[in-house]
């Protein structure tokens, strides 16, 4: 191999050694902010009650029911009503939970895209810009 190409392969090695620190750099950066936002997350629960207070219900940050509680008025509801009444009080948290979570990610949002994206570094890598848009739920936006 000539001199020439050696230096040119020196000079690329170099480039993307660089990448990469940079890349760890803003990753290391971000780390102790993205783990507080996941356990902000992980502790998310919104209790939220149909409209006539038959039914209480408590979801996670996912929308995903974890407790359930009625009252003796909603044990005397047909079938049916009982089951509006969950559903009800279900969505509404879920919905709580759903503007929560996007409160807890946002603040999060302006750091992560202004991190190098591993893809930049990696053609063939995931991008951190896409698992980002995943989480928000706008998967078809990212790029």
């Amino acid at each position: 191999m000539d001199r020439w190409k050696q230096e040119g392969l020196r000079s690329a090695n170099s480039g993307l050694r660089n990448q990469i620190e940079h890349f760890l750099d803003a990753y290391e950066q971000q780390r102790p902010l993205l783990a507080e936002m996941f356990r902000q997350m992980e502790a998310v629960r919104v209790q939220a009650n149909s409209p006539d207070q038959s039914v209480e219900v408590v979801v996670d940050a996912g929308g995903v029911l974890t407790d359930l509680r009625l009252t003796a008025s909603a044990l005397r509801k047909t079938p049916e009503q009982l089951a509006g009444a969950i559903v009800d009080a279900v969505q509404a948290a879920a919905g709580s939970a759903r503007e929560q979570h996007e409160r807890l990610t946002a603040s999060a949002g302006s750091e992560v895209d202004a991190m190098p994206d591993l893809r930049d570094i990696a053609p063939e890598a995931p991008s951190i810009h896409e698992v980002r848009a995943f989480f928000r739920g706008d998967e078809n936006r990212a790029g």
